[in-house]
């Protein structure tokens, strides 16, 4: 059976951060991510996470208000990019994150290729226990930002063809960037390192949208089981009124979705 993450950014907002890592355990799932854990001390999450494996962070963004999506990809911010890994690093290493995001930023063009793939280098080197992973993000939720692509994704991975970054697999981004999400799981499978889901097209509870969640779950299985299925999604009721698709997926015994 595959394990399942909570994403704590999108689900149990009912309660604090630091307490929704509680709630995911009690709820049914193995272990959780987080997009940003910078506002509360290394410390704090230990406690919080109590053993709970935690899957994914990301790299900080920046002032997300502004406009910043973090700035590997982004010529110039070198500097403020080998900052921020290194903050991110130490949490990932500290609370045993099983991958560790390397958001690309907002840019455009070689200049901002060939920064981003010298980046990664960097980070690869500069952070040896860790493995990393790079998402292509849609641009009518992320607008400018330089990883848009599946095909581009890989390209820049080939390159650098290292054993410890990989592709992170989002179904919604995914769905949203190439129309069928089935093409890029099965284009690009043999490269991804951590899956997350969501309902398409309204990103609410998994399931739905021509995409067989029993058989990705099947082949993760089989071929992968070191690979994490998160949960990503914004949930249409509270959140535990609507975690009949982790049971079912558990199961494998009833349809998910339509």
């Amino acid at each position: 059976m595959p394990r399942f993450a909570a994403n704590l950014t999108l689900l149990f907002t009912e309660v604090p951060m630091l307490d929704r890592p509680d709630w995911a355990a009690r709820s049914g799932f193995d272990g959780v991510e987080v997009l940003f854990p910078y506002d509360h001390p290394m410390a704090d999450w230990d406690r919080a996470l109590n053993g709970l494996p935690l899957a994914l962070i990301n790299t900080p963004p920046g002032d997300w208000a502004s406009g910043d999506r973090g700035f590997a990809a982004v010529p110039g911010m070198e500097l403020r990019f080998r900052e921020s890994f290194l903050r991110a690093a130490e949490y990932a290493t500290r609370l045993s994150a099983a991958r560790l995001h390397v958001m690309a930023g907002v840019a455009k063009g070689p200049q901002a290729e060939l920064c981003y793939s010298e980046n990664l280098a960097w980070a690869l080197a500069e952070a040896p226990d860790l493995v990393l992973t790079i998402e292509p993000l849609n641009p009518e939720d992320m607008p400018g930002y330089f990883l848009n692509d599946y095909d581009q994704a890989a390209r820049i991975l080939d390159d650098l063809d290292h054993p410890r970054i990989g592709l992170q697999f989002d179904l919604w981004h995914a769905a949203r960037l190439h129309g069928d999400a089935g093409m890029v799981w099965a284009d690009h499978r043999h490269r991804i390192n951590h899956v997350q889901i969501a309902g398409f097209p309204s990103r609410n509870e998994p399931g739905g949208g021509g995409f067989s969640l029993p058989d990705l779950c099947d082949e993760i299985d089989a071929h992968s089981p070191d690979i994490w299925i998160a949960a990503e999604y914004r949930p249409a009721k509270g959140t535990a009124l609507g975690l009949g698709w982790l049971a079912a997926l558990k199961s494998r015994s009833t349809p998910i979705g339509d």
